[in-house]
């Protein structure tokens, strides 16, 4: 079994699921949190497989930013697909999307607005720490 197969097959009752080599990473926090959360402290998750529940382009950022290698998205947005492709990066996905919207469903999600203009992972980084801090 691949290491996305068993991301894949592992995602079910969580939110994200990174495997390598056949050790798995699981999170049930919502958004680009369990990325924001592994990249703050500093976990090595260069080379993993993630199978993810929405995949926006913040969240495609974030993996190239993390050294993630290949991903599959229950949804994933236009932009995603943008980066993901602009980075070489191989992707699966269930349904595709024009963009990702917030929780509510009447805007576009903040942390893909935050990134809208970025297309680079560092920037991208600084711009969503930033956006999360202004809205605690």
């Amino acid at each position: 079994m691949t290491d996305l197969e068993m991301a894949v097959q592992n995602l079910a009752g969580h939110t994200l699921c990174l495997c390598r080599d056949g050790m798995c990473i699981f999170s049930e926090r919502r958004g680009i949190a369990p990325m924001m959360d592994l990249i703050a402290s500093h976990a090595d998750v260069t080379g993993y497989a993630a199978a993810d529940l929405v995949v926006g382009k913040a969240a495609a950022l974030l993996f190239v930013y993390a050294g993630i290698r290949e991903i599959y998205a229950e949804v994933i947005s236009d932009g995603a697909v943008r980066i993901l492709k602009k980075y070489d990066i191989p992707f699966r996905f269930s349904r595709r999307t024009k963009q990702i919207v917030n929780r509510k469903g009447d805007d576009i999600c903040p942390m893909e607005k935050a990134v809208q203009y970025i297309d680079e992972p560092e920037p991208a980084l600084s711009a969503l720490t930033n956006a999360i801090r202004n809205m605690t």
